[in-house]
């Protein structure tokens, strides 16, 4: 898998391997230099963490100061020539989201991890091929968003399959600002709002509450000129979106997203449960702990943020551990199939204006083996199945 056999690997008395996994990276824009270099940076220091071998971009005079930078020996102009290299372990996908499954596709081919920003395609048809090929790879496929890795998600999702708000009977989530001008592939038909931010309110949702089984939006271009590295542009995607979504048993929740938002303060998630409410402080990608309200206290109750310092790019070093101790990751490829299936049904219930079914499913993140509730997360599961 790695260009040379498992048993040369040294290891930990434990079975870890020790030796770098070996990063090439696709994409050396704002997302890289700006999140996953720093990541990096940390694994890079940790023994038997990682080795960056190479990067590829589509402009070497934009890259060649970020290779500069953060001393990366190698740069590739052909993607494919960095995913076939037997020198190259995992695959780190920070592209324009149109190019996302190509790539993808050509690491899993090629035997590598790989590690793909959001969304994972921009079609249902390419997405579903990578889900496919995922199950047959010898490498790992995870996908962001990674709110479900965060600290205060993983305690959220506990207090909620703990029953202690009761039943969830109705949620709401928001993601928003007033949208990026570097580049204008986010207003080209692939990008829009959805899939660049209210995937992360669908990923933290359906993580929660099980797969979704109808959709309902309304979706629109209220802003149809942007300005982007000082031109101006036609924007020709979604940049405004209200999403209902119906998990059955009349459980509802609402995701606000958009380039249309300013500024806000209100709560990224708002659980309201039989017996309390639940609310996550910040934003699900940067969270900021948690208020519960438990009708049996009768009283707020607020919990800080346990570590400040987790980032939204810990999907990487949860790939890294999982390759290095050979554990199945948590973040799932099929939880990033339904929820881009989530997202088209909205962008075309947001044309016609009619509901639209959704037909995939996903096995609940096995977040609940942490605190001895397997057997509540099997329940759920199973009733948002036999509802389908």
């Amino acid at each position: 898998m790695f260009g040379e056999s498992p048993s040369s690997h040294p290891q930990t008395p434990g079975g870890r391997e020790t030796r770098p996994i070996r990063v090439g990276i696709v994409g050396c824009g704002n997302v890289m230099e700006g999140a996953y270099m720093p990541a990096l940076e940390k694994l890079r220091m940790q023994p038997g963490g990682v080795e960056i071998w190479a990067a590829c971009h589509n402009d070497i005079q934009q890259a060649q100061p970020i290779l500069h930078k953060w001393h990366i020996p190698r740069f590739i102009a052909d993607y494919h020539d960095l995913v076939q290299s037997p020198e190259v372990d995992l695959v780190l996908i920070l592209t324009s989201m149109p190019q996302h499954g190509p790539i993808a596709r050509a690491a899993l081919e090629a035997g590598k991890h790989v590690l793909v920003e959001k969304p994972l395609a921009t079609s249902l048809a390419e997405a579903r091929g990578l889900v496919e090929l995922a199950k047959r790879s010898h490498g790992y496929l995870v996908c962001a968003p990674f709110v479900i890795l965060s600290p205060t998600y993983r305690k959220i999702w506990n207090r909620i399959h703990q029953g202690d708000i009761g039943k969830v009977l109705n949620a709401r989530a928001r993601y928003g600002w007033s949208g990026p001008d570097w580049a204008d592939w986010f207003y080209r038909p692939g990008g829009g709002c959805l899939f660049d931010l209210g995937v992360y309110n669908l990923t933290s949702l359906t993580g929660l509450l099980g797969p979704a089984k109808q959709v309902m939006a309304m979706t629109g271009t209220a802003i149809p000129e942007r300005v982007v590295r000082g031109e101006r542009i036609r924007v020709a995607a979604v940049d405004n979106a209200q999403v209902l979504i119906d998990f059955g048993a009349s459980v509802f929740a609402v995701v606000t997203t958009g380039f249309t938002i300013q500024k806000y303060r209100c709560p990224a998630l708002e659980l309201y449960g039989s017996e309390g409410t639940l609310q996550m402080l910040g934003d699900d990608w940067g969270p900021e702990g948690y208020e519960l309200w438990q009708n049996q206290l009768g009283a707020w109750q607020v919990f800080e943020e346990t570590d400040r310092f987790w980032s939204w790019t810990d999907g990487l070093r949860h790939l890294v551990e999982c390759i290095q101790r050979k554990t199945r990751p948590l973040v799932s490829p099929e939880h990033a199939y339904h929820v881009l299936e989530i997202m088209i049904a909205a962008e075309e219930s947001g044309r016609d204006r009619c509901a639209k079914p959704v037909q995939s499913t996903f096995p609940l993140p096995a977040l609940a083996e942490e605190a001895g509730l397997e057997a509540t997360a099997h329940r759920i599961h199973d009733r948002t199945r036999e509802e389908t």
